[in-house]
Formats: C-alpha cells, sequence, structure tokens
C-alpha cells in the first residue's frame, strides 16, 4: 500500500508539474498576432499525417531517417506499456494485462526489440553529435545548454531503455524460478541474453526488478516534465505545427494590409484613405510575430537542417536560420516571465532585433526558402527575418547602403538597376 500511495503523490505531481508548464507555453504562444490557419482541413490533415507521422521530409538523409524512426516508434509504441505500469503503479497489480495471452507475449515481444533499437540508435547519435565532424552539429548557438540538452535526453532514453530491458530480464528470471509474486506472461527475445549478468538470489532478483521499474517510471515521469524547457518539446508540437503550415506556395510574400489599404486609397481617389493608427510596422518583438511564428520556435528541435541547406551560413555568412528559431523562443520565454512577474508586459530596454538578432543577420538572407524546405516540421525562419526587415526599413529607415541604392533606384526609375527607363535597351545597339 507505501508503493501505491508513493506511485500516486509522484504521479500526481508530475501530471500537475506538466499541465502548469503546458498552460505556461500555450499562454506564450498566444501572445502572438492571429493568423487564419483554419482553412483546407483535409489538406492539412493529410499534411500533419505525411511529415509528422510519417517524417517524409527526414528521409531526405536516409541513415539519419532510419535511426530516428526508431527512435519516434519506439517511443510511441512502448510508452503503451506505460498504461500497464500506471495501472500496476497504482492498484498494486504486476502485469495486469498478462491475462491477454498470446497477444500480451506478442506486444513484450516486439517491445523489447523496440527498446534495443531505440538504445542502439541513441548510441549511434551520440557518437554522431560529439565524435563524428558533422557540419549541421556545429555552429555557436550549439554551445553550452543546447548541446548539454541534446547529450542529456539521449542520455536518458539509454538509461530508461536500459532500465526497461533489466526489468524483463529480472522478471524473466524470477518467472523461471517460479517466484509466487511472478506468473509466467511476456516473450523476452532481448533481455534473455542479459540472464547471466543477474544475481542469483531471488529476493536481490526482486529488488533489481522492483528498482528498474522504478527507475523506469520515474524517469519517464521526469522526462515528461523535462520536455517543456527542452528542443524536445517537438514530439508533442510538431503535429499541430505541420497542420498549421502555410499551404501557399513558398515563394509567395503576404502585403501588409495597412500598406495595401494605403496604396489602393493612394492609386484610386473613391477608395477611403484608413483610419487608425498603425501600432508597428514589421517585426521589433515577439510580440509583433503571429502566434504560428512563436508554435514554430517553441517546436524547432534544432537538427540544424535549415542551417546546413542555408546558402549564406554554408559561405560563411553571419546568419544561422536554427539561431534564428532559438533566439526567438528564448526571447518569448522572457517576455512570458516579464509578464508573469509584472502581471502585465513591463519593457526590459530588450527587443528581438538587437538584444538577440543581429542586422547582420537578417540581411545576408538571400530569401531562397531553403531552409523552409529543408526543416522536418515545416518551421518557416524566413517569415521571421522578413519581419524584422521590415520593421528596420518601414520603422527605422536602417537599412544597409546597396538596400538603400536600390530603393532609391526603384522610386526614381522603376527598376533596381540605376539606368533610366528610356535607356533600359541601349545595349541593344551595342
Amino acid at each position: 500500500m507505501m508503493g501505491q500511495i508513493i506511485f500516486f503523490c509522484l504521479f500526481t505531481v508530475a501530471v500537475v508539474i506538466f499541465a502548469r508548464n503546458t498552460r505556461r507555453i500555450y499562454k506564450n504562444i498566444k501572445l502572438g498576432k492571429a493568423v487564419d490557419r483554419s482553412d483546407r482541413p483535409i489538406e492539412r490533415l493529410k499534411l500533419m499525417l505525411l511529415v509528422a507521422f510519417g517524417q517524409k521530409k527526414m528521409f531526405k538523409k536516409p541513415l539519419p531517417a532510419l535511426l530516428h524512426l526508431c527512435v519516434y516508434l519506439g517511443f510511441c509504441i512502448i510508452n503503451i506499456e506505460m498504461l500497464e505500469i500506471v495501472i500496476d503503479g497504482l492498484f498494486g497489480t504486476h502485469r495486469v494485462f498478462s491475462p491477454l495471452g498470446a497477444a500480451y507475449s506478442g506486444l513484450i515481444y516486439s517491445f523489447e526489440w523496440l527498446a534495443f533499437a531505440v538504445l542502439l540508435s541513441c548510441v549511434i547519435f551520440l557518437i554522431r553529435r560529439n565524435a563524428l565532424r558533422i557540419y549541421r552539429f556545429g555552429g555557436r548557438e550549439l554551445k553550452n545548454w543546447p548541446r548539454t540538452d541534446a547529450n542529456l535526453i539521449l542520455i536518458a532514453e539509454i538509461l530508461l531503455m536500459t532500465a526497461f530491458l533489466f526489468m524483463n530480464a529480472a522478471d524473466f528470471r524470477l518467472q523461471q524460478l517460479s517466484h509466487p509474486d511472478y506468473h509466467h506472461a511476456g516473450a523476452f527475445p532481448v533481455s534473455q541474453f542479459l540472464l547471466p549478468l543477474l544475481p542469483e538470489s531471488a529476493s536481490t532478483l526482486v529488488a533489481l526488478e522492483r528498482f528498474s521499474w522504478w527507475f523506469h517510471i520515474i524517469g519517464v515521469l521526469a522526462f515528461l516534465n523535462y520536455l517543456p524547457i527542452s528542443k524536445h518539446l517537438h514530439i508533442i508540437l510538431a503535429f499541430p505545427n505541420t497542420y498549421f503550415s502555410k499551404l501557399e506556395p513558398k515563394g509567395k510574400f503576404n502585403n501588409m494590409p495597412t500598406v495595401t489599404n494605403e496604396v489602393k486609397a493612394m492609386l484610386n481617389p473613391s477608395i477611403p484613405p484608413p483610419t487608425g493608427e498603425v501600432s508597428r510596422f514589421g517585426v521589433k518583438d515577439v510580440q509583433d510575430l503571429t502566434w504560428k511564428n512563436l508554435l514554430d520556435a517553441y517546436t524547432c528541435t534544432e537538427c540544424g537542417r535549415c542551417t546546413a541547406a542555408c546558402p549564406a551560413n554554408i559561405t560563411g555568412k553571419l546568419l544561422s536560420p536554427r539561431k534564428i528559431m532559438m533566439d526567438t523562443r528564448d526571447r518569448l520565454a522572457e517576455v512570458g516571465q516579464n509578464i508573469v512577474k509584472n502581471g502585465d508586459f513591463q519593457d526590459d530596454n530588450k527587443s528581438l532585433i538587437d538584444t538577440y538578432i543581429m542586422r547582420e543577420e537578417i540581411w545576408a538572407c538571400t530569401t531562397c526558402n531553403a531552409c523552409v524546405e529543408a526543416c522536418p516540421v515545416n518551421i518557416d525562419p524566413l517569415e521571421i527575418i522578413i519581419g524584422l526587415r521590415q520593421y528596420a526599413v518601414m520603422e527605422e529607415s536602417r537599412a544597409p547602403a546597396n538596400i538603400n541604392a536600390m530603393f532609391g533606384n526603384l522610386e526614381n526609375n522603376g527598376a533596381p538597376w540605376k539606368y533610366a527607363q528610356a535607356d533600359r535597351a541601349n545595349w541593344i545597339n551595342q
């Protein structure tokens, strides 16, 4: 009974903390401006099934995609067993689903192979991330905590799968010894190879099985509450993020309604001029972004595929699309804490542009959409970059000299070049 009480308390505390953290993230995302992504629901559902569930874009790189698929399936399917563990913990039973007989044995059989696949994949991921010089795992934004975060989660998954297999191995050995509390149930194709490593004493085996059981469930509950402060929040958010993807062609830019209405009024006197003041053109801080941009920031898994595909980054420019998303997420968390502390946002003399994202970064972008195409969960760093550029130009009149020259040519000549319209065809006579 004491074990059940301890389990109930741990489980309740974990769920409450997770719900609180989830609510905090939801409130932060709601700080963004409204944007309608409710159209074409069938197309959106299909996109989510292909990209989030089917991991379609991951398979542009087959080896990491296969390893990630093992971890993904392991995470989804092995956690079905969590239902049994929770019931056993709450009611003091042991393998409550074992009366399913052959079906239960088939489940445990598949769980074991999946656990081994997850363990092996995580070991390979650790080697790839720390020993091999893979370009996308570099970058100044992956120092300190981001690097530690990635390694911590891999090590945690290795430990959880090891505990799972040792729990099954000890259980299997106790079944062979006909221990009264361990009836015959399940099939153990992987953990049976751990039997030579186990102690002979039945009491020690029970202690090992119980320790592994508690380690596994506490580890899972800890992992649940680690997600909101980790890049692995994409495990949950990848599904809504892909569902609410932008369905228009990637090269299409959305005009600012306030500017569009003003231009229309200038060209057509019959259209009344817009009334009211515009709070801001473009993006200075995270509150100027849409809620989808903020959802993108929380969904980013820092895989670096966007940065590895970015031509500006490859040629040595300061821009890293991954850093754009990480900076947006960090600033959003800071703004959220500010609001919680003060009841409303109080100016802290910081902003997304300049404090987090430098101007050299945003002007290095070629707007080629390579980052958007490369992202496995349809994150769009380009929207944020364009918003920051709009603010720099329209609010501050600050742009690089070559950009200002182009603007001047457009205004005077109707084209980006310095030649007058009447002289454009002169090259024919040369």
